[in-house]
């Protein structure tokens, strides 16, 4: 069975605004039928409370449509804010999208 992956690069600051314009593209990611949805979030610098509950409300959304969610290419900064939010055990994290696939899709 083909899984179907996308994968959504995100850049910037992740706050209020960005975080709604990423519920947007997880809605109609999962409306499309992504059984697997990549967050690449190597270009991210910053991300503030907002942006920490747009990345659960697509995490939710996400697995309401049966689909999985899965984080990659994280900064020390955004690794250190999971960790402290312990975030870090909802989201299952990746060193970036290689190692994902070698992970992940071997296995399926």
């Amino acid at each position: 069975m083909k899984l179907n992956v996308t994968v959504l690069e995100l850049s910037g600051i992740l706050d209020g605004i960005r975080g709604n314009e990423l519920r947007r593209e997880v809605s109609d990611v999962v409306a499309k039928g992504a059984d697997i949805l990549l967050l690449d979030m190597k270009k991210v610098t910053f991300i503030d409370s907002s942006g920490l509950g747009a990345l659960v409300s697509a995490m939710q959304a996400v697995r309401n449509a049966k689909g999985k969610l899965f984080i990659c290419s994280i900064s020390d900064q955004v690794k250190m804010l999971f960790e402290l939010t312990k975030m870090d055990r909802i989201f299952q994290t990746f060193a970036d999208q290689d190692e994902f696939y070698r992970q992940v899709l071997a296995t399926q």
